[in-house]
Formats: structure tokens, C-alpha cells, sequence
């Protein structure tokens, strides 16, 4: 029932008596005074249960709960109880990093089935323990393509990317010596395949990363890249949201050697930027250049199935400047939520969440149009769940809607006037018609109405 339990002054004291010291006091001799508090925590004073729920319930009550059709590498999905449940539980919230890592067969095996079911999803050979986050997940793959090609240092990256996460792999680039180069989105908000082609064709090129939607929502073709990457002695990685692989083309029928991108969108609630976590996988081939932690099933001394860490040494990171990566903990907690989402809701499920996550998307796309101050950036291209478009009115419509509780887009960087929104399973057409009425009703009313 009690996840924890705060420690007596008999647990203390006995404690203390092991390892030999009489008292707290004693146990910090060696901090400087002028390092230590000198007073008491400014803590109240002890509460009833009912008054420390009372004091909760008003904190809570200035919380305010918005209509999400924001995006941008963070998505409003819907997380079945269960998983925070099964997540909440005390064997598992209060686990971390296996350093011990064969007595921690639990930890290992949802770990293993997360691997399991991200090399399933990517259609790639094997997955890491995972990542951070996406972006340092499409970081370290870059870094792959420069360890196998060995003399090459030099990574195209698509400019279609999230400018957040074309800065974090700028910054992995700068201090590691890596030559990165952007390649320019053309007309279409597509990768420029002309220029990323001819970048390939001048043989000094370790790997190519693109991603998949891109940072406008846009489903982009990536036909012949991998032959034309694999032809030069050069890698394909290929960065995508983590649901959208229940339905597009994946990593590895593109062809690609390496994918990456952020598992958030399996069940993993929005927060104020995180915890995420950031899967990376690869063919057989590169496993030995993988970043991260590997586990791997094979059978004890008794013949039963156990869990290991495998591939690499058990603490790699300790090399330096020679290990594969400084990456050195998993985001195991995270690895058991996105395994207990995937279990929950299996192939058919996640597909379900994507089509209605499409439908609500294209379904608010028209009725935007219909408003007559919205327009398409990017007329005729295809998109799954996240869109641009450009605002051609004069009121401030985000603010308003702001006011009233719709989170209404993110602005898209570097395009004036331009919103790149989202929908997911949680905004179905009467949320999307509720928001139009709003928009409409913004648009028609005289401006001192709108204060």
C-alpha cells in the first residue's frame, strides 16, 4: 500500500552504529561549516491527511487543462492507465542503472522487450537500451556514420529537420570534429535531392540523415537514397516519430542503416521537456558502433532463459575519447513504458491511433481552409498526423485561443506567419469544430469584444 517509508531515529542510529559513527553531526564532520545551512529547513509545521490534501487540491485547482494541437516531436497521445500503474509500481520506480546487471532479470527483460519491439517497428536487425531524447539519439548517429566510415568525417543532414534538433546535432558536430553539412529543403518542403546527390557523388561523405515526417508534418520519398548512399560507401540513417512507424514505410524498407528519433509518442505523457526517451537502431553490421546499452537472452548455468548485458563492455563509456559514446545510463523507466504501451496496444492498436490521428488532422486542415485566413504552405503534399500552414489575418488568434484554452499550434520557425499544427487520437471532429467555432467567432467579433 506505502511506496515508502521515511526512516526512524532507531533506523538512523543503527545505521550510524555499522559504519562506526555516533552521530550525524559526526558523519558531516568533514564538510566545511561555511558550506552547511546553519538553520532549520523552512519546512510547515506537521499536517493532518486532510489538510495536506486540502493544500494539494488548491494547488491543483490553479492548473488549467488546454485542447493540444501542438506538435513538433511532442505529441498529445492518450496513455492507458495501466501503464503508469504497472510503471508505478515500487520494484520498478525506485530501479536504476543494472550495474549488477544479472541479478536485475526484471529490469533486463522489459528492457529486452523493448528492443525487441523497436527493431520490429524500424524493421532494422537490432535496438539499443535507448537514448535520452530523439535528438541526441539523431546525434549519435551521426557519430556512427563517422566511426564506420573511419576516414570520412564528413554528415549530411536534412535541413527538413526540427531547428531544435538540427541545433543539438550542430553542437555533437562541433566537438567532435565533425564536418556537417545541411542540405536545403527545396519548394515542396521536401529534401533537396538534387544537392544532397551531388554532395554523396563527391565520395567524402560518411552518412546521410533525413527525417521522417519532417519538421512540417510532410511525408517525404526517400526512393534511391539508400542505393545512392551505399554506392558511395556512405550511411542512410533515417529519423522518425516513433507511432508514425506503425503505418509508413520503415527505416528499413527505405533501406536505411541506421533509425533513430523519439519514443515519446508510445504512451509517454507531454511534460515540460521530459523525461522522453531516444531509440536507436541498427543492421547486424554496425552493432559494435552502437552507442548505449545491449540486452541480450541466452540461458544460465541451470539451462533456464536469463538476461545480459552483451556486446560491448560492461561500462564502455569509461574508454574516453575511445569509447563508442559517453552515453553511459539507459532511460530504462521510460523503456518500460513504451513496452507496456506497444504490449497494450499491439500492431492493430497503434495503427488505430495513427488513423484517427490522420483523419482529425486532415479534418482540421479543411475547415481551416474553409475559415478563409489560412492557406496551404505546401499545396498537395501528403501528411499524417501534423500540417503547415500560413495565417493571413490580422487578429491574434493563437493569444485568443490561448485565452480559451487551445493550444493552437506552434509557430513555424523561420517561415513569417506560419503555424505547424497537430492532432492525435485525443482531438476528434466535434474538439476540432468546438475550435472553429472559437476562430470564427474571433474573427467576426469587433476588436473591443476580443479583450
Amino acid at each position: 500500500m506505502y511506496k515508502y517509508f521515511p526512516h526512524t531515529a532507531e533506523d538512523v542510529q543503527q545505521m550510524l552504529d555499522v559504519i562506526g559513527v555516533k552521530s550525524l553531526d559526526d558523519l558531516y564532520a568533514e564538510i566545511p561549516e561555511e558550506l552547511k545551512l546553519h538553520r532549520e529547513l523552512n519546512l510547515p509545521s506537521a499536517k493532518s491527511e486532510l489538510e495536506v490534501r486540502q493544500i494539494i487540491e488548491g494547488v491543483a485547482y490553479d492548473n488549467q487543462n488546454f485542447a493540444c494541437f501542438a506538435g513538433c516531436g511532442v505529441y498529445d497521445h492518450y496513455t492507458p492507465s495501466v501503464v503508469p500503474f504497472l510503471a508505478g509500481r515500487s520494484e520498478f520506480s525506485t530501479s536504476y542503472t543494472p550495474y549488477q546487471a544479472e541479478i536485475s532479470q526484471g529490469t533486463l527483460q522489459y528492457i529486452f522487450e523493448y528492443q525487441t519491439m523497436m527493431a520490429d517497428l524500424t524493421g532494422l536487425d537490432i535496438s539499443n537500451a535507448s537514448m535520452y531524447d530523439g535528438t541526441t539519439a539523431t546525434a549519435e548517429a551521426m557519430l556512427m556514420c563517422v566511426a564506420a566510415a573511419k576516414k570520412r568525417n564528413r554528415v549530411l543532414i536534412s535541413g527538413t529537420f526540427l531547428p531544435n534538433v538540427l541545433r543539438v546535432v550542430e553542437t555533437y558536430a562541433k566537438f567532435h570534429g565533425v564536418d556537417l553539412v545541411v542540405v536545403p529543403a527545396d519548394a515542396n518542403g521536401h529534401m533537396d535531392k538534387a544537392v544532397a546527390q551531388q554532395l554523396i557523388e563527391a565520395d567524402d561523405v560518411a552518412g546521410l540523415i533525413v527525417a521522417q515526417p519532417n519538421r512540417y508534418g510532410l511525408i517525404e520519398d526517400f526512393s534511391g537514397l539508400a542505393d545512392l548512399c551505399h554506392a558511395h560507401k556512405a550511411l542512410f540513417a533515417i529519423n522518425t516519430v516513433a507511432s508514425a512507424l506503425a503505418v509508413l514505410r520503415t527505416p528499413g524498407e527505405w533501406g536505411a542503416d541506421i533509425a533513430c528519433g523519439d519514443g515519446q509518442s508510445l504512451g509517454i505523457p507531454m511534460g515540460y521537456g521530459g523525461p522522453y526517451i531516444g531509440y536507436l537502431c541498427t543492421t547486424n553490421a554496425l552493432v559494435r558502433k552502437m552507442p548505449g546499452r545491449l540486452v541480450g537472452a541466452t540461458t544460465d548455468a541451470n539451462g533456464q532463459r536469463a538476461f545480459v548485458l552483451t556486446m560491448q563492455a560492461r561500462e564502455q563509456h569509461i574508454r574516453r575519447e575511445k569509447a563508442t559514446s559517453n552515453i553511459c545510463t539507459a532511460q530504462g523507466f521510460m523503456c518500460l513504458y513504451v513496452a507496456s504501451y506497444l504490449s497494450l496496444m499491439g500492431p492493430k492498436g497503434v495503427q488505430e491511433v495513427n488513423e484517427q490521428s490522420y483523419a482529425h488532422a486532415h479534418y482540421l486542415r479543411d475547415r481551416l481552409l474553409e475559415t478563409g485566413v489560412f492557406e496551404e504552405v505546401f499545396p498537395g503534399q501528403p501528411f499524417l498526423n501534423e500540417f503547415t500552414v500560413r495565417y493571413t489575418g490580422t487578429e491574434d488568434l493563437r493569444g485568443q485561443l490561448l485565452d480559451s484554452r487551445f493550444l493552437f499550434g506552434v509557430p513555424t520557425e523561420g517561415m513569417e506567419n506560419c503555424l505547424t499544427l497537430a492532432c492525435t487520437e485525443k482531438t476528434p471532429k466535434a474538439l476540432v469544430d468546438y475550435l472553429i467555432e472559437h476562430i470564427n467567432y474571433f474573427l467576426e467579433s469587433p476588436e473591443e469584444e476580443n479583450v
